[in-house]
């Protein structure tokens, strides 16, 4: 197992291709081992380098949405009504705890993800 630190996109490249190679080795291995630590020095490198700000709730849950092929009338279904769903991916509506509630407990989206504060559209 011959490691070395990820300091450029060349060396992230190299790892990559090992990472390939060694996908599916058993765990406690040296093999295994060796995923394991390039993962790590990978994904640290990706973090340093290519940071993903987080979504804010409405995005992410258009997103979710979107992954899962549901549709605005699926959201309505969740939440209730139609009006209520537009409004919420309008902008014009917070989402509430109880539709938080429905959206983590139903389509499996974190809680937490959809408690941060976000702005809401300006009323016309």
């Amino acid at each position: 197992m011959k490691i070395r630190p990820i300091r450029t996109n060349d060396d992230l490249t190299a790892a990559l291709a090992r990472i390939d190679a060694l996908w599916g080795k058993e765990p406690g291995t040296p093999e295994g081992d060796e995923l394991d630590i390039l993962v790590d020095l990978v994904e640290h490198y990706e973090s340093k380098h290519f940071p993903v700000e987080p979504m804010e709730p409405i995005d992410l849950l258009r997103a979710h949405m979107e992954t899962t092929a549901r549709t605005q009338a699926d959201l309505a279904a969740l939440l209730g009504s139609r009006p209520r769903a537009s409004e919420v991916l309008n902008r014009k509506r917070a989402l509430t705890v109880d539709m938080i509630h429905r959206l983590s407990s139903e389509w499996h989206i974190p809680a937490d993800c959809l408690v941060k504060p976000y702005h809401l559209a300006a009323a016309e």
